[in-house]
């Protein structure tokens, strides 16, 4: 009868079946009685054409939407030979049932952590009984680091591309007064999007007058920092940001750093700029824009003498010790006045939104009016929790880690997932759309930065996504019971504290 069902239920609207698709099913489970079949076919062409009684319903009427009722469950013997049974209906809807095997949930957590023993022979490419151990030789401290890479997860699959890169590995460019080092697409080739710089300058130091075909957002590490920056309107600005505050100067706005003695150490900060090939070597600088321009041209274009002019450097100063700032007050009044959106951000001082796990400050032109190009999130994790799983949905994420320990696994579709490790002074990358979540995997505070090419923070919460959806859809996908749907929450969580009920 399973055979007579099938091909059924593929025909309930023209009542046609091919002779074909019958004979297609003989080995199936027995020989079949042809004569037989050629009367059940016989009999559903006519059924098919005859109209219903008036007032009531054949037991042969074909319902489409709904089922198909046959004329008689049929049964047949080894020798071919059939019995009539009572109808049987077939329901053509689909039951909510798993057609693949379920995910395992066996525990991934990593294996070893920066501060394990270095000689522990635990710290091997093995998970389970997958790997072996390592026989050649190996750079242990790097292994200590990545224990996700080392041995990953087993719900790694497929291939990602590498998502890390630490400052640490960046060369540093030495100058009297402070370093700098870069990161690009050279050193992390995923990260297209942005490009860093991490810039040191000590009390008194300046990064010289400059500006750039990019956008340039910066974050204060440590110290006090005075900018200062001219508009195309002549409209002028200066102002001096501490730890956690922020400038931006839009593309071609010309501008100079210089840290102040607020601190004895002066001030380190992190710059971002809207293009992943960027390189700090390619900046335009004041002092090495006239050192090649002809002297007499830079005579006429000032109408000075020539002595003027006769101690430019003959090649870059980029960055250089200076006497210190004088106060913010003390800047040049500009008769068309100061730009109207201000160039920098106290974001130190911005509320930030707390949850069970941690908290969160985001930063983007709506609070920063004149960040167009650039929007962030601070965010903190406590020990154990997780910034949660979500994605963005319309621009790549940089990261960089300021402080604690953290993991974070990269999906990006057709079963591709790996896992990075991160420290602080860790750069990360997730490109458009790709989920993820942060893992603190140390025991102190976990904080970061995420960083976006764009005007405005956005994200998509895997948990809100899931508790506004019909719940009947979701138990369909998921196999969840109502006690777990009723868990879900309509508001994202941001960040989820250690302790799975919150």
């Amino acid at each position: 009868m399973i055979f007579l069902e099938r091909i059924f239920q593929g025909h309930t609207e023209t009542s046609t079946i091919n002779y074909v698709q019958v004979l297609e099913y003989k080995d199936e489970m027995f020989s079949i009685n042809v004569p037989f079949l050629l009367s059940v076919l016989l009999f559903s062409k006519l059924t098919a054409c005859a109209p219903a009684p008036s007032g009531s319903a054949s037991s042969s009427t074909v319902d489409a939407s709904s089922s198909v009722v046959l004329p008689s469950s049929s049964v047949l013997s080894s020798s071919g030979v059939s019995t009539i049974e009572k109808p049987t209906q077939t329901s053509s809807a689909s039951q909510s049932t798993a057609t693949v095997p379920f995910a395992a949930t066996d525990p991934n957590f990593p294996l070893w952590s920066p501060n394990s023993d270095a000689n522990d022979p635990a710290i091997a490419p093995i998970r389970g009984g997958l790997g072996a151990p390592l026989l050649g030789p190996d750079n242990r401290p790097v292994d200590l680091q990545n224990p996700d890479l080392f041995a990953p997860p087993s719900t790694d699959h497929g291939s990602v591309a590498n998502a890390k890169w630490p400052f640490a590995m960046s060369h540093n460019r030495l100058q009297t007064g402070g370093w700098a080092r870069n990161q690009n697409d050279g050193q992390l080739p995923i990260a297209t999007a942005m490009a860093s710089v991490n810039m040191r300058l000590e009390a008194g130091a300046v990064r010289e007058l400059h500006w750039h075909k990019t956008s340039e957002w910066a974050y204060v590490l440590k110290g006090s920092t005075q900018v200062s920056s001219v508009d195309s309107e002549g409209r002028n600005f200066v102002a001096t940001v501490g730890p956690g505050d922020l400038w931006f100067f839009p593309p071609g706005i010309p501008h100079s750093l210089q840290a102040t003695n607020d601190s004895a150490e002066g001030s380190e900060f992190l710059l971002i700029f809207d293009d992943g090939a960027f390189s700090e070597d390619s900046t335009f600088l004041l002092t090495d824009w006239l050192a090649h321009v002809p002297a007499e041209v830079i005579q006429k274009n000032f109408g000075v003498g020539q002595d003027a002019f006769s101690h430019i450097p003959a090649e870059e100063l980029y960055i250089f010790p200076a006497p210190l700032p004088a106060p913010d007050s003390d800047a040049p009044k500009s008769p068309q006045g100061t730009v109207p959106d201000p160039f920098t951000f106290a974001f130190s001082k911005l509320n930030a939104t707390m949850t069970p796990g941690g908290s969160v400050k985001i930063v983007d032109s709506r609070n920063f009016l004149v960040s167009k190009t650039i929007a962030a999130a601070e965010v903190t994790v406590m020990p154990g929790g997780i910034r949660e799983l979500h994605w963005h949905p319309t621009m790549d994420e940089w990261s960089f880690f300021l402080e604690g320990e953290g993991r974070v696994t990269i999906f990006a579709s057709q079963s591709n997932a790996r896992t990075f490790n991160y420290q602080a002074g860790d750069i990360g990358y997730v490109p458009t759309a790709m989920g993820h979540y942060v893992e603190n995997t140390g025991n102190s505070t976990l904080r970061f930065l995420e960083i976006f090419n764009t005007d405005r923070f956005q994200d998509i919460s895997l948990n809100q996504w899931l508790a506004l959806t019909p719940p009947e859809l979701v138990k369909a996908h998921l196999g969840l019971d109502d006690a777990t749907i009723a868990k879900l929450s309509k508001t994202k969580p941001i960040v989820v504290g250690s302790n799975t009920s919150n």
